[in-house]
């Protein structure tokens, strides 16, 4: 957790599509999509602010569709030279997603990107992967996202960083918290992940619980219309690009390469 008399002055986000904030679409954002990790770090600059620290400045490093392998290769020096003192680093989940990994190699790997990051001093927080037993695509894969998770709780065990724990957050369950591609936070869902996040490192937010109404309830044929939709529309062109070799963050750039001072809004 963040100490209360802490100063968060560069806050540095790495990793995949998650911190990058895919889902929560926002035109006038870089790569046009806002997120948790925005969403956070518009919250610490209030802090900033308030408290009379220096302005937080942010980085995001974050591309979506990232394996661990480019994700440590290209986003971890940028991120240690930026000598940051709050990280958020989440990857290694798009490794699970490929026909065959070997997780222990896998964990390693994150094992080492982890440490660098801890050896500065700065806080690190990471996450567990999101239990997938209620996606019709990814259960069977959920032994997989078990072990990862079993993993990487040992290794914040030992590197003493601060773990967020997606897998056991049940208010994610609502499809609501999803968007249509049912692999991305919706708005709501990056809106309350951000509050997630705020709450489990100890820091006071003004942000609003997300709430829902009584889900709208939908007959046998419509669900039926609603999986092909979605088995054609989203999950057909994300096999076609595993098969393929290719990612929708092929050839992009991070949203916020450098250090960048966010004005604290209202």
């Amino acid at each position: 957790m963040i100490d209360p008399d802490r100063a968060v002055t560069r806050f540095v986000a790495v990793g995949d599509s998650f911190p990058e904030g895919v889902g929560d679409d926002e035109p006038l954002c870089p790569n046009g999509v806002r997120g948790w990790a925005d969403r956070t770090a518009e919250v610490l600059a209030r802090r900033a602010a308030r408290r009379g620290d220096e302005p937080l400045r942010y980085a995001n490093l974050a591309i979506r569709g990232k394996l661990l392998g480019p994700v440590v290769a290209d986003q971890l020096d940028p991120a240690l030279h930026m000598a940051p003192d709050l990280v958020a680093i989440c990857a290694g989940v798009n490794d699970l997603l490929r026909p065959s990994v070997d997780i222990d190699d896998l964990m390693a790997r994150y094992d080492s990107a982890i440490g660098a990051l801890a050896d500065t001093g700065a806080l690190v927080f990471t996450f567990t992967a999101f239990d997938t037993a209620a996606r019709p695509l990814f259960a069977a894969l959920r032994g997989r996202f078990a072990i990862y998770n079993e993993l990487l709780r040992e290794i914040a065990d030992r590197r003493g960083v601060h773990l967020v724990d997606f897998w056991r957050m049940r208010e994610f369950a609502d499809r609501r918290m999803w968007e249509f591609d049912r692999m991305h936070l919706s708005p709501a869902g990056h809106h309350q992940m951000a509050i997630c996040v705020l709450e489990s490192l100890g820091v006071a937010h003004d942000l609003v619980p997300v709430t829902f109404g009584p889900a709208e309830e939908i007959s046998a044929a419509q669900r039926r219309k609603g999986n092909r939709q979605w088995a054609t529309q989203a999950a057909a062109p994300w096999i076609g690009r595993r098969l393929r070799g290719r990612s929708r963050g092929d050839n992009m750039t991070p949203k916020y390469p450098e250090l960048t001072e966010l004005a604290p809004t209202p």
